[in-house]
């Protein structure tokens, strides 16, 4: 049988109003779906385990989002409804903009049944670790601030890879330029890419 976690209470509690009947009815759905669903926090998230991670929900200022943890289910999703993006029920601001429970139970049950079944998680691919030269576009913003380029140099090889596959992985010039007034900001305090998952 499924286990709740206290702490899930706590996060819906603590979660502004419009989102506890959202997440209330997502982690009702869940349960309904995998009756042997674990429930735990991670990434400061309701996460739901279940032969693996499964999905998490979250609550933000304005809007709750529904993840669903594995790509080929990530697949399935966005081609069973609109209202999802690479797995992701977004935007979630009233119960009213989720999908009809049937099609939300059964894609539990299918991301349930893919973890069960043991098949491996696809792995991204990656940018050979080899001669991962710095971007064009870091170098120049890096040139032009040097407490930035400072912060660059004194971060470990796999925290300067981090910056450089982040900018490298941007697939339109708008991201990338985000991404890199980001980057600056961040290595003038001198943080790595990562710095908000370091302890």
């Amino acid at each position: 049988m499924g286990q709740k976690d206290a702490r899930v209470d706590a996060y819906i509690d603590k979660s502004a109003d419009f989102a506890k009947p959202i997440l209330r009815h997502i982690r009702q759905l869940i349960h309904t779906a995998c009756p042997d669903v674990q429930e735990t926090i991670k990434w400061r998230f309701p996460s739901f385990v279940y032969s693996g991670i499964l999905c998490n929900m979250a609550a933000f200022k304005k809007h709750c989002a529904l993840v669903f943890w594995r790509s080929a289910m990530r697949s399935a999703v966005q081609s069973k409804t609109d209202a999802a993006s690479a797995g992701r029920f977004r935007n979630i601001t009233a119960l009213g903009d989720l999908p009809a429970d049937k099609i939300l139970l059964q894609t539990i049950e299918e991301a349930a049944k893919l973890n069960a079944s043991g098949e491996k998680p696809k792995r991204r691919p990656r940018l050979p670790k080899k001669n991962l030269r710095v971007p064009a576009s870091v170098s120049k913003v890096l040139k032009q601030n040097k407490k930035a380029s400072a912060g660059f140099k004194n971060l470990s090889p796999s925290h300067q890879r981090e910056y450089k596959e982040w900018i490298a992985g941007a697939k339109r010039p708008e991201t990338r330029d985000k991404r890199l007034a980001t980057m600056v900001q961040w290595l003038e305090q001198g943080k790595s890419r990562n710095w908000k998952y370091e302890k």
